[in-house]
């Protein structure tokens, strides 16, 4: 049967009619005016600053059309806006979605999209608030995300000291090694292959997040989206502070033969790898014991230290110390 043709209001009935309200939706009571006006009204909480973000989530430069699946383009485009979110310690309460995509894809390509955002934006707790759609022969997709938290709580890249330990959730360089793994994959990359799940379906740390916030343990925190070489001196350069790394103390994959097998050192991965959205935070010594090993499943590692001196260094095993270059993502970079 011939695809029926797409306008842009039916389109918008569909993504309406895959957010609609349902009692599952606590995130819901945020929004007093959502889908179908010409703007969005958010209530936030009394007590309570709110945190804004937006994010770009472009086909060709962070998703591959024949290569991810729909639904984990809907899922990422709004985990890692959240990420955001939870690098301040905040709750995501709403988002807004800017779509434009071509006519081939109004139908079930946009269904499963809508599916992977859907199961996001439940998971999150961030009820759609409105957005935007047109015509592109790309798909080209921006979230933004409204947030909150607590007045004066805010975890930000400023706040770290000297001698603050410095520590990373979970392990890094699994993202990069799953798009690696997605890209040399035939056809569509398989949901079911555990080394490419942090790739297509990214977890931002909003309840470590959240906890950090509300023991007070944490003095500066970010997430890493470009990778911790290049991320760190923006954390470092926020606080007018260095860091020294020890290489040993970095976690990297649990399955360095995969790594290798497909070219990558495993250590290169875990300084350089873009796209695992785990959190950066520093801790000031006298907190550092109540940091416990693992927390709610995801493992947490004191990889190095907060120094006066505002140099990035990284202490090999054999003692010496040597300059942290960043080599993580940038868009403006001509190689990558």
């Amino acid at each position: 049967m011939p695809r029926k043709r797409q306008n842009e209001d039916a389109i918008l009935r569909r993504i309406a009619y895959s957010f609609r309200p349902s009692r599952n939706q606590p995130a819901r009571q945020f929004i007093a005016l959502g889908i179908g006006d010409d703007a969005a009204l958010f209530c936030p909480k009394p007590g309570h600053e709110t945190i804004l973000t937006c994010d770009w989530f472009l086909e060709g430069t962070h998703f591959l059309r024949e290569k991810h699946p729909p639904d984990s383009v809907g899922w990422k485009c709004l985990a890692r806006a959240v990420s955001d979110i939870a690098a301040m310690g905040g709750a995501p309460r709403c988002f807004l979605l800017s779509l434009a995509l071509p006519e081939t894809h109004t139908g079930r390509w946009l269904d499963l999209f809508l599916g992977g955002l859907r199961r996001a934006s439940r998971k999150f707790q961030c009820a759609l608030a409105g957005g935007d759609t047109t015509r592109r022969n790309e798909i080209l997709i921006n979230v933004t995300v409204v947030g909150e938290v607590r007045s004066a709580s805010a975890l930000l890249r400023s706040g770290a000291r000297p001698d603050d330990i410095l520590y990373v959730s979970g392990r890094l360089g699994e993202a990069e090694l799953g798009l690696q793994i997605v890209r040399q994959s035939q056809g569509s990359a398989s949901k079911k292959n555990p080394l490419t799940r942090k790739h297509l379906y990214p977890e931002p740390r909003l309840a470590l997040a959240q906890w950090l916030v509300k023991k007070g343990l944490a003095t500066a925190m970010m997430d890493l989206s470009d990778g911790l070489s290049s991320d760190l001196p923006r954390f470092c350069t926020a606080s007018a502070v260095g860091a020294r790394l020890e290489k040993a103390k970095i976690p990297q994959i649990q399955t360095p033969e995969v790594a290798v097998r497909h070219g990558r050192d495993p250590l290169q991965l875990a300084l350089h790898g873009g796209d695992d959205y785990e959190l950066l935070f520093a801790v000031p010594l006298s907190k550092a014991k109540l940091i416990p090993e693992t927390f709610r499943g995801v493992r947490l590692t004191a990889i190095g230290k907060i120094t006066r001196k505002r140099q990035l260094m990284l202490l090999e095993e054999n003692g010496r110390a040597r300059k942290l270059m960043p080599c993580g993502w940038d868009p403006f970079r001509k190689t990558q």
